[in-house]
């Protein structure tokens, strides 16, 4: 099943910030709006207009293209650096 426009910027939005550990009120700072605006958007109540579409990607460096993309191309495009660092086993509760 092929993904509509809104779901993929939605997709690929989750998955940016899951990569970059952000979360909705990190990223309505950043954005300059309300965590409530990043729910919505996010659940499908209200839609990412092309001026947030270009804001999202001006944020995590990455080419409007790339965002509309979905997940996998917006995640294959961020730069290293902007990857949060995985925790040590230890620390994630990973038996050893």
């Amino acid at each position: 099943m092929n993904m509509t426009l809104g779901e993929r910027v939605r997709a690929a939005t989750a998955a940016l910030m899951h990569l970059t550990g952000e979360n909705q009120a990190d990223l309505a700072t950043a954005l300059g709006i309300s965590q409530t605006q990043i729910s919505r958007r996010q659940s499908g109540h209200a839609a990412w207009s092309l001026t947030d579409c270009e804001a999202l990607a001006t944020h995590y460096g990455i080419d409007v293209l790339d965002l509309l993309a979905g997940p996998t191309r917006a995640c294959d495009t961020l730069a290293p650096h902007r990857r949060r660092t995985p925790a040590p086993a230890a620390a994630q509760g990973t038996p050893r």
